[in-house]
């Protein structure tokens, strides 16, 4: 009989471990099948960064072939000197605007934060300056109840007995009373003292943003600098050559023959050591971006950078302090990378 339960159980499990096997390999089949998705997914991925990378790399070729023809021609060599030395300037002029307007910001943020946390010291001092007044006020009320109570036991102890009887109730009322006040207002010094802990512990707000008037001002100044840029590598044409130089491909411009070629180079690097040279114009900068500040229209309400129309005025100012103005839309034709550089 045992034999044939053995048999009988035996057969009742093996459909259900069947069954169990089956499911497996349902959910291993799913899971392959994820699998397999997800690599063909990486796949794609891989193929398509693949074609950009060989895009990128037949531009490069492209760029260098061209660059190749150009400096096995004579008279193109000096024309692809000149292109790189002008969009080196450029890069320069860049470069010098792009660390003037972080040093402004830089300020401004170190000025509003040092001031924003000056004010919360101040709004903290005065807090906690009251919290201690108040205690103080808890402190001087605990100490009158407590000679209050004092005085009223010993005048307790002090009765006689025929007007202790009299008088006794009452009395017990009032030093239960005393008791009771001077325990709630132990309560209110503790909560006072863990108020002031309080204040004292708390952190200091998070740093905000530069305002957006104070992103306009700051534009003005990055403008007033680019102006200055502008005035010194003006002449000569050196700053426009150097600008398209930084946008356009080197061949796509012709700057003549080997003579015209050296002259250019030679102005702008005279133009280049000059400029290191000056330092003292700060003066100047401030008076010009109070003169762009003025002429400054914006679109909306939010906006810190200028409408480029509305500073296209030019402001060179002499050692005397003559002002001379001439027509340049330095922001609209973006001169020194200016539109990724002010402040937004």
């Amino acid at each position: 009989m045992t034999s044939l339960t053995a048999i009988f159980g035996g057969a009742q499990e093996k459909p259900e471990e069947e069954s169990e096997k089956l499911l497996n390999l349902y959910w291993n089949r799913a899971e392959l099948k994820k699998e397999f998705a997800s690599l063909r997914s990486e796949q794609f991925r891989l193929k398509d960064c693949i074609k950009s990378q060989e895009g990128a790399t037949a531009r490069i070729q492209q760029k260098l072939d061209h660059l190749e023809q150009l400096l096995l021609d004579p008279e193109w060599v000096y024309n692809v000197l000149t292109h790189y030395q002008l969009q080196a300037l450029n890069l320069r002029c860049i470069s010098k605007l792009g660390k003037f307007a972080e040093q402004l910001k830089q300020q401004r943020e170190q000025k509003q934060n040092k001031q924003q946390l000056a004010d919360w010291n101040g709004r903290r001092g005065e807090e906690s300056a009251e919290i201690e007044s108040q205690i103080g006020q808890k402190r001087m009320q605990l100490q009158t109840l407590e000679d209050q109570l004092q005085f009223e036991r010993q005048r307790l102890v002090s009765m006689s007995g025929f007007v202790r009887i009299f008088r006794r109730r009452s009395v017990m009322k009032t030093i239960d009373r005393l008791a009771e006040t001077i325990d709630c207002t132990r309560l209110e010094e503790e909560q006072l003292l863990l108020r002031y802990d309080e204040v004292q512990n708390r952190l200091p707000p998070d740093t905000q943003g530069l305002d957006i008037p104070t992103k306009r001002l700051i534009n003005c100044m990055i403008l007033a600098f680019a102006q200055q840029l502008y005035l010194h590598f003006g002449p000569d044409g050196i700053a426009g050559m150097a600008r398209e130089a930084g946008e356009k491909s080197v061949g796509a411009i012709n700057y003549g023959s080997k003579k015209d070629c050296d002259r250019v180079i030679a102005r702008a690097g005279k133009r280049s050591q000059s400029f290191e040279k000056e330092s003292d114009f700060a003066d100047v900068l401030r008076q010009r971006a109070h003169l762009i500040a003025e002429k400054a229209l914006y679109r909306n309400d939010d906006d810190a950078v200028p409408a480029s129309g509305s500073v296209a005025t030019v402001f060179a100012i002499s050692e005397e302090g003559a002002v001379k103005t001439s027509d340049a839309d330095l922001l609209g034709q973006n001169y020194w990378g200016l539109a990724g550089i002010l402040s937004r």
